[in-house]
């Protein structure tokens, strides 16, 4: 169910302690010359629509509610269409998203992330640690925070050199789930760049253009197929779900 298209009595109907609301958390910000500023939207929107799939199959009502379109964007700074929250600003918000869903009966929320620049990660795992218990007035949230070395081992190996902004990766679910938002006359004369991403940060680097990745993206965008997107957004879904079964196994049990 997407709340967003939904009238209030259409909602109401599924409301409930047992119903788990999933957030897509994504960015406004460049990817390269062949992506839309709205591709970390685009891809968190797609892993939470999947991984509702994948719970309704379990017999599990799952909410998608409207995806959020910005984060902390600092590394795509030096380029035009970087839109970027202050990381407090970040936390405000998503703790106000859950307190506001906590008071209308929602008590099991997940975050849904597209977005990987880590200062925007760390503010989603500390937002989450504030609301780790289930009770029967307060929602727990989860994060399957597939930049883990146990859930980015699932997935494809640009995405776990960390090579993968705008490159075969993303460009790939892109393809997958909205392949108009691709300018693929751009993407096939992309030639693959590396730019070192993690030895990078480790080194105190904190922009794209300072680490070489001239024209906002790394990873071989040119070798991105709709296929190899299909097959990510499924280990994405999957590690979504194995996330809930672990954090709620009353709901499959039954």
């Amino acid at each position: 169910m997407d709340i967003a298209r939904s009238t209030w009595k259409e909602l109401a109907a599924v409301m409930g302690p047992d119903s788990i609301f999933l957030l897509p958390i994504g960015s406004t910000e460049p990817h390269g010359p062949h992506l839309a500023l709205d591709t970390d939207v685009t891809i968190a929107r797609a892993q939470a629509e999947r991984s509702a799939e994948v719970l309704e199959q379990a017999g599990i009502m799952a909410v998608v509610l409207p995806a959020l379109p910005y984060g902390v964007t600092r590394f795509a700074g030096d380029f035009p269409g970087a839109i970027s929250l202050r990381p407090g600003t970040l936390w405000a918000l998503l703790e106000d998203l859950i307190l506001t869903l906590e008071e209308v009966g929602v008590r099991r929320i997940v975050f849904c992330n597209g977005h990987l620049e880590p200062e925007h990660i760390e503010v989603i795992r500390g937002v989450v640690l504030d609301h780790s218990e289930l009770g029967p007035t307060t929602a727990q949230a989860i994060f399957p925070d597939h930049t883990r070395r146990k859930a980015a081992a699932r997935l494809s190996q640009e995405f776990q050199s960390g090579e993968c902004h705008a490159g075969e990766y993303e460009t790939s679910i892109v393809q997958a789930v909205d392949p108009s938002a691709v300018r693929e006359n751009a993407r096939e004369l992309l030639p693959p760049v590396e730019i070192g991403l993690i030895d990078g940060i480790a080194q105190g680097k904190t922009t794209f253009a300072e680490m070489g990745a001239e024209e906002c993206y790394c990873g071989d965008p040119a070798a991105a197929t709709a296929a190899h997107g299909e097959q990510q957004l499924q280990v994405l879904a999957s590690i979504v779900t194995d996330a809930c079964r672990v954090a709620w196994p009353d709901l499959f049990s039954s």
